[in-house]
């Protein structure tokens, strides 16, 4: 199960605010099944992202660094990478 979310432990620079929510937007569609959030599950939805950007951002500061990067880096999709490469 969501096998496509970056890893976001050990990326150099780290990972910034918003890939954290990004990959807990992705998380939270994948679990509840709604792809875009309505009236109906706007709230619900938004509420567990919250929950899991806090979660994941809590983790990511108290988690030891790594001692081997992660091997699936997405340098052309983090702005700070792309404009080095």
């Amino acid at each position: 199960m969501c096998r496509n979310i970056t890893t976001l432990r050990g990326l150099e620079p780290v990972a910034t605010p918003e890939e954290i929510e990004a990959a807990a937007r992705q998380y939270v569609r994948k679990v509840s099944g709604v792809a875009k959030p309505t009236d109906a599950t706007g709230d619900a939805f938004e509420r567990a992202v919250a929950a899991v950007t806090a979660a994941t951002t809590e983790l990511l500061g108290t988690l030891p660094p790594r001692r081997v990067p992660p091997k699936n880096d997405p340098p052309l999709r983090r702005i700070a990478c792309a404009r080095t490469a």
